[in-house]
């Protein structure tokens, strides 16, 4: 299972808690699509806190793929050490790292 680190965590944009299902809150399935998740295809999104307690969300790697790259378009207009060298930018770095290893 990867990790994604917190730099682009909060770009990939999770949905509301509230929105899923339990499995999906559970981790069973991906939180964007109906995909089942294993412990080899799931994408771990970390531990999130909320008024809800505790939840550890995972995804399916097409959909972080699709998410980081949609991310890291919107992230580069907005950050200017991403225009000069993306590897300037922790978040830039990251989820440019994330496209390359899930987006298909």
């Amino acid at each position: 299972m990867t990790t994604v680190v917190p730099e682009a965590l909060a770009a990939l944009s999770l949905p509301d808690h509230e929105s899923l299902t339990a499995r999906q809150r559970r981790g069973v399935v991906c939180v964007w699509c109906p995909m089942r998740l294993t412990a080899e295809t799931a994408v771990d999104l970390g531990e999130q806190t909320g008024d809800d307690g505790r939840w550890w969300p995972r995804a399916c790697g097409p959909c972080v793929g699709r998410r980081a790259h949609r991310a890291l378009y919107t992230h580069v207009a907005l950050c200017e050490p991403c225009v000069d060298d993306v590897g300037q930018c922790q978040a830039g770095l990251a989820l440019t790292r994330l496209v390359r290893k899930y987006r298909r």
